[in-house]
């Protein structure tokens, strides 16, 4: 946890609605104001017909397609809001992001998912709901080993004993969209996980993402004020993000990507990526080497699994691959969390779970590059030019003012402090021991990232949702630093390359 965390951006409320003003009358009017008085042209009567047609035809394609499963999840919205109801008659009001936060968990895989995107995107969602959906839990029910067992066999398409030595029935992790078993090849006995997509989860997901699709449309259609949002752009986006994750041959092609980059730039010795058996992985199951490890911030593990390693090595090393995998890897890791990072008996950081990966379009290109260089150089200037760059702005930005408060953030940062928490771990190998466990909280780095974003907004700059996901990955990297070496300096240690002139860029480009 943080204390000292008194930064006026953290506790920054969120901008309130633009106002527009009417030159008209000299008064001012709300931006939900968007009736005009006067009747629409004959152009415009007709430009909506094809607008409504349009949403009528695609408001029925996707309910054919829904089909069954469309009134089954009807259904099951009723129960989730209705016990919610029951519960709000019985007991205190909450808000509505918790509100809404328990109804998400109730409703199942799309909208626990939902709830992650939302809690990971600062730059699309307001701050309170940002927070809010940071405590939606993705630990549900495993479903049998009958059934996981049925899966694999249909996906492998011939007997598992023919695969596998053991498959343990107890899994190792369950979440809403996939559970993971340890298993054993047959022939070799390398130790493997499975993880495997629970069933149904897709055609959830599909039915449940199309009536959003389609709520966002008809919304927009009944106030165009709303396209200026691109609310159905977002849910869109938000549709195509949570399909890759349940699609396992994107998150494979994911890791071959990552392992690519580290043969290019020979940082094998350094990090890797677990090993995917591609002949027994498919859409449904992906399956990869078992690694065993200790989590980045548990310095106590590290000691016992790694007694040869420098946590603060092993940090840097961990650092130099993300930082190089932004330019020269066609995706980045995009949840750098501690339990994603893992340091290995021989000193190396496993990076694991690339279902969430960010990726740098071409067109900002040219401003990530700067936005690294003037993190390492702390140009706050550069870095105001290079965010404004990134961002959707309709007016100039005062470049000046707009660095000035980025500085006045990183000063307030750096004066923020960390403690260091006894807690329960295991090291993988032996029973359960107490270690020095560093907690790097989830809602501390929400909150530094809404800051920067809200200091965007001041400046009129709107960011994408693949810069939220990069600076939210640059926070967890801050605490790291601080946390397990406060010693550290990253701008002048000639160990650290931050400079995007470090690294070649990725070959597409």
């Amino acid at each position: 946890m943080y204390r000292n965390s008194t930064c006026k951006y953290l506790s920054r409320p969120c901008l309130p609605p633009v106002a527009l003003f009417d030159s008209s009358s000299g008064s001012r009017r709300t931006s939900n104001s968007w009736r005009t008085t006067n009747p629409p042209s004959p152009e415009e009567l007709r430009k909506q017909a094809k607008e409504a047609t349009e949403l009528i035809q695609e408001i029925i394609t996707t309910a054919v397609s829904a089909g069954p499963s469309g009134v089954q999840r009807s259904i099951t919205a009723f129960e989730a809001i209705t016990l919610t109801g029951s519960e709000l008659l019985q007991g205190e009001r909450p808000s509505i992001p918790v509100l809404l936060r328990k109804i998400f968990e109730r409703l199942g895989a799309t909208y626990v998912k939902l709830g992650q995107f939302i809690a990971s995107s600062p730059t699309l969602f307001p701050e309170e709901y940002v927070l809010e959906f940071q405590k939606c839990l993705d630990k549900t029910p495993s479903v049998p080993f009958t059934t996981i067992k049925s899966i694999l066999e249909q996906e492998m398409q011939r007997p598992l004993d023919q695969i596998f030595e053991s498959i343990e029935e107890e899994p190792l992790a369950s979440a809403s969209v996939a559970q993971v078993h340890a298993a054993v090849l047959k022939g070799s006995n390398k130790e493997i996980v499975l993880k495997v997509l629970k069933p149904g989860v897709v055609e959830t997901l599909k039915v449940d993402l199309s009536f959003l699709y389609i709520t966002a449309k008809v919304l927009e259609f009944l106030n165009p004020d709303l396209k200026r949002t691109s609310l159905a752009n977002i849910v869109s986006d938000i549709r195509t993000s949570m399909m890759e994750e349940v699609d396992f041959t994107k998150e494979a092609a994911n890791i071959e990507q990552f392992q690519d980059y580290l043969f290019r730039m020979e940082l094998e010795g350094q990090a890797m990526a677990p090993f995917v058996y591609k002949e027994i992985s498919t859409k449904s199951v992906l399956a990869m080497d078992r690694l065993r490890g200790a989590s980045l911030t548990d310095l106590e593990s590290i000691r016992q699994i790694a007694p040869g390693s420098d946590p603060e090595t092993v940090l840097i090393s961990a650092l130099n691959t993300w930082f190089g995998s932004i330019i020269g890897c066609s995706s980045f890791h995009a949840d750098v969390h501690a339990g994603n990072l893992l340091v290995l008996p021989d000193g190396r950081v496993a990076f694991i779970d690339f279902g969430i990966v960010g990726r740098i379009k071409p067109d900002t290109w040219g401003a990530v590059q700067a936005f690294l260089t003037s993190v390492s150089t702390a140009d706050y200037r550069v870095m105001a030019m290079a965010l404004a760059q990134m961002g959707a702005t309709a007016d100039e930005v005062d470049v000046d003012a707009f660095a000035r408060d980025l500085e006045e953030l990183y000063a307030e940062l750096n004066n923020l402090d960390a403690e260091v928490v006894v807690a329960a771990g295991s090291d993988g190998y032996s029973d359960p021991t107490v270690a020095a466990n560093v907690l790097v909280d989830e809602t501390e780095i929400n909150k530094l990232l809404i800051s920067v974003v809200q200091i965007g907004e001041t400046h009129g700059v709107k960011f994408p949702r693949e810069f939220g996901l990069l600076l939210k990955q640059l926070l967890y990297f801050d605490r790291y630093v601080r946390l397990l070496a406060p010693e550290l300096s990253v701008l002048d240690d000639e160990r650290v390359r931050i400079e995007a002139s470090a690294y070649p860029s990725y070959p597409s480009y």
